[in-house]
Parts: C-alpha cells; sequence; structure tokens
C-alpha cells in the first residue's frame, strides 16, 4: 500500500505541474488596433518631417474632392481625420503603425526572442517507478516489490551557454529583419506618397491648360466672327480642349489607383477619403558625401546586420558541435525495494552516452564550420550590392537635382515667354493659331515634365535611404554618428 501511495502522490504531483494554460479567446479574437499613437508618429524623427505653411492655397478642380462626397468611404479610424493636407512625416508614422507586413515581422521578432530561454533550459526530470503486482497480493507471503525514483538529463559543461548565445543570435537577426521590413515599407509609403503628389500636380496643370484652352477658344471665335481668321482655328480649339477632357478622365483613374495604394499601405479600405498633398515638395540641394553614405550603410543598414547576426549564431553552432565530443551525463537516484537489505534500497547512479562514433562528429563540425563561410560570403557580396546600390542611388539623386534646378531657372521662364510671345503675336494677327497651340503645348508639356522631375527626385531620395538605412538629408546624423558597438560583425577565420 505504500507504493500505491507512493505512486498516487507522484501523479498527483505531476499532474500540478503540468496544468495546460487555457487561450485567451478574447485575445484570439481580438484584431489589433491602428489608430496612431503619438509615440508612433513621433518615432519617425522631426528632421523627417515636412513643415507645411499655411499660405499653400488649394487649386480648384472641377471633380469633387470633400467629404460629403459619395465617392469616398470614411469612418473614426482615420489619423489624417480633419487636415485639409496629407503630410509625408504623418503619413510614413501611420504606414509603420498600421502596417500588417511590419506587424508581421515584429512578431516573428518576438517569437524567436522567447527561442532562448526554450534552449537554455534543462530537460525535464523523469520519474521512474516499477513494481510487483504479485507481491502485492493480501495472499502473498512475499514482502512488497517495487521502486520508485527519478533522473535528470545534464548536459556537458558550455552546451546550454552555446545553445542560448544561438538563440540569441537568431532572435538578433530576426530583429534586423523586422528593421529591413520597415525601410522596405517605409520606401513604398514614400514612392506612393509620391505618385498621389504628381497625380495632383497633373491635374491641376490639367485645369489651368482647360481654362487657357477656353480662353484661345474665344479669342479665335471672336476672331473668326470679325472675319480675321477661318473657322479651322476654333475648331482646333475643340479639338485640344476634347483632348485635355481625355487626359483628366485618365487622371482621374490614375488618382482612383493612388489613393487605392495609399489606403493599402494604411490597412484600410481602398476608397478610403484622403486629403489631398502639398502644394509643393521641397527640393534639398545639400547631400553628405557619396563615402559617408556607403560606410554608413555598411555599418547600419539591417539586412547586413541581420547576416552578420547570422554569421555569429553559425559561428556559436561550430562551437557546439565541438561540444559534442564530450558526453552527456544523467543522474539518478531512487528508492528500490526489490532488494532485501535495507542498506541496499537508496541508490544513486550516472549514465553518460559515450561518443565513440567521431567521424560522425568531425563531418557535424565541417558542416558548421562550411555554413560559417557561406554566411561571410554572404556578408560580403551583401556588402558590396549595397555599396553599389547607395552609389547609384546616389548617382540619380544629384542628377535628379540638376533636372529640377534646368527647369526652374532656364526651362520653363523661357517656355512661358515663348508662350505669351506667341497670344501676343495671335493677337495682332502676326501669329497663326497653330503656332499659339504648340506653345501651349510645349508649356503644359515642360510643367507636368517639371513637375515628373520634382517627384522623382523624392522618388530617387526614398531609394536612396532605402539603400543606406537611415535619412540621408540629416547631414550630421551620416557624418558624425558612431558605428553601433551592439552591431555584430562577422569573424572572417578563413
Amino acid at each position: 500500500m505504500f507504493f500505491s501511495r507512493v505512486l498516487l502522490a507522484g501523479a498527483l504531483l505531476t499532474l500540478s505541474g503540468c496544468r495546460v494554460p487555457r487561450a485567451d479567446t478574447n485575445l484570439l479574437s481580438q484584431r489589433p488596433s491602428f489608430r496612431t499613437a503619438p509615440a508612433a508618429r513621433e518615432a519617425i524623427g522631426d528632421d523627417r518631417r515636412h513643415e507645411l505653411s499655411d499660405s499653400l492655397q488649394l487649386a480648384s478642380l472641377d471633380e469633387p474632392d470633400d467629404e460629403s462626397s459619395p465617392n469616398w468611404f470614411m469612418d473614426d479610424d482615420d489619423p489624417f481625420a480633419g487636415r485639409e493636407e496629407l503630410p509625408l512625416g504623418d503619413f510614413v508614422a501611420a504606414v509603420q503603425a498600421r502596417n500588417p507586413s511590419l506587424q508581421a515581422a515584429q512578431a516573428a521578432w518576438q517569437a524567436a526572442a522567447n527561442k532562448c530561454p526554450q534552449a537554455i533550459a534543462l530537460d525535464d526530470p523523469m520519474f521512474q517507478s516499477m513494481l510487483a503486482p504479485r507481491s502485492l497480493a493480501s495472499s502473498s507471503n512475499v514482502a512488497g516489490s517495487y521502486y520508485v525514483g527519478v533522473a535528470q538529463k545534464l548536459p556537458w559543461a558550455g552546451k546550454r551557454a552555446l545553445r542560448g548565445d544561438q538563440a540569441n543570435w537568431e532572435a538578433s537577426a530576426s530583429g534586423f529583419d523586422a528593421g529591413e521590413v520597415q525601410l522596405k515599407i517605409t520606401e513604398a509609403a514614400r514612392l506612393a506618397y509620391f505618385d498621389y503628389y504628381l497625380n495632383q500636380r497633373e491635374r491641376e496643370l490639367n485645369a489651368a491648360s482647360r481654362e487657357a484652352l477656353r480662353g484661345f477658344r474665344d479669342i479665335a471665335r471672336a476672331k473668326y466672327e470679325a472675319n480675321q481668321v477661318t473657322q479651322q482655328d476654333v475648331l482646333q480649339a475643340e479639338v485640344e480642349l476634347a483632348q485635355q477632357d481625355q487626359r483628366r478622365i485618365e487622371l482621374s483613374q490614375e488618382r482612383i489607383i493612388a489613393v487605392a495604394r495609399i489606403n493599402t499601405l494604411l490597412h484600410r479600405r481602398p476608397d478610403h477619403r484622403l486629403p489631398i498633398p502639398p502644394n509643393q515638395l521641397p527640393v534639398v540641394v545639400g547631400l553628405p558625401p557619396v563615402e559617408s553614405l556607403r560606410e554608413w550603410a555598411v555599418e547600419h543598414r539591417p539586412e547586413l546586420q541581420a547576416l552578420a547576426a547570422r554569421t555569429q549564431a553559425e559561428q556559436s553552432a561550430v562551437a557546439l558541435a565541438c561540444k559534442e565530443f564530450y558526453p552527456d551525463v544523467e543522474l539518478m537516484g531512487r528508492y528500490d525495494r526489490f532488494w532485501f537489505d535495507s542498506e541496499q534500497r537508496a541508490q544513486v547512479g550516472l549514465n553518460a552516452n559515450v561518443p565513440l562514433n567521431r567521424s560522425k562528429r568531425h563531418a557535424a563540425v565541417q558542416e558548421a564550420l562550411w555554413r560559417v563561410h557561406k554566411m561571410q560570403a554572404d556578408y560580403d557580396q551583401a556588402a558590396d550590392t549595397v555599396r553599389g546600390d547607395v552609389q547609384a542611388a546616389y548617382a540619380r539623386v544629384r542628377g535628379g537635382q540638376r533636372q529640377v534646378e534646368l527647369f526652374e531657372t532656364k526651362i520653363l521662364p523661357a517656355a512661358e515667354e515663348n508662350r505669351r510671345a506667341a497670344q501676343s503675336g495671335y493677337e495682332a494677327g502676326t501669329v497663326d493659331f497653330l503656332r499659339l497651340i504648340e506653345a501651349q503645348r510645349q508649356v503644359l508639356d515642360l510643367r507636368e515634365k517639371h513637375q515628373m522631375a520634382i517627384a522623382d527626385f523624392h522618388r530617387r531620395t526614398a531609394e536612396l535611404e532605402r539603400a543606406v538605412g537611415g535619412d540621408v538629408l540629416s547631414r550630421d546624423r551620416v557624418e558624425t554618428a558612431p558605428a553601433s558597438e551592439t552591431t555584430p560583425k562577422p569573424v572572417n577565420d578563413r
């Protein structure tokens, strides 16, 4: 009966320690809140925000763009409710706070961070028991025979620490992966924003061009009624107006696509209403030297940091493979009633594996070493790619700066002067209507190219920031910020 009580007590002890936590159904059924917190908006940094002037005047378009329009969906979960303009910095911060891709990467990071306690934990102790049932019969003259015991497996010294190091480096790599996803999401948000900005400017230019063409048509009609020109001038003006109406339809379709793209990044309905972008985006001329940007990228790019962390994890795997040449032990103790002498019933023991197959362990070490070499080669290749990407993106940004400057200082002023001269000449009867229309077309085309150059400059800047891994327009940050002391670097032992 003593053995039965022992078994019952052991079973109760085991069951009390193995209670499975019940899943929180409320937690599982709830979706995360996507309201933008002030901390999330401030995380983007003041140096990334664009200060908007109150004096910016919004262009008047023919399409309705107010909140009462039935073409737009609105709800209470809107970080831009009540705003007339969509600020770039707040928009990027809202995307970072709400986008599911970034939340998934951060969840993967948190999951990896919980692997270390599992890796360094000891195996569960094993409860042991054995019973001779017939020895417990009431008619038996044999004393009750049974034993109970417990055993604990202990790995060789240093193995648990190395497993923990490996898990920690993998968790660090997952954290850097989340940082890389954030860079990609930020770049995608900025590119979508600049497409939205360009569409708004093109629609304004289209509206201004249609207004100018209506004026030209009125002038041509007046001259035609005075028998100064033929009806062809009036018809040509009508053709140009029809073409601009066609362009207006195309731009309206592009706007719907741009709005849907932004709302998708914000994790909400694609037809959710958006404020319009600001009238101007500043073209910042100053850039840090490309050499400092390349070095900054190699030191801080999350993709490279993740590769370096995984290299460190593989090096821990090499050290762990070397530890496999040493045995693990298992300590055990038991009370054995199968022995007649009471002095022999209390027992302690030690089990250990015997690592005789050394060729298998040598192969495991070589496998781990080659994985380290692979990770180092991947790191070197990725670093070269990052340097090349920074150099190419830098060249595109500088080229975009020069294009914008050329439009603003030479091309647009000359085109406007040519258009004014053509209009004056037509009104005076020295220039035909086709030359006036051609001058108007040229002005509209060059204005659109100017806005495209501004948008392209900001797109190239976003690509450069993606390649560098930070805000490239903050000169002090790039040139004076030291390399992170926690940034892992692969150790080249070749």
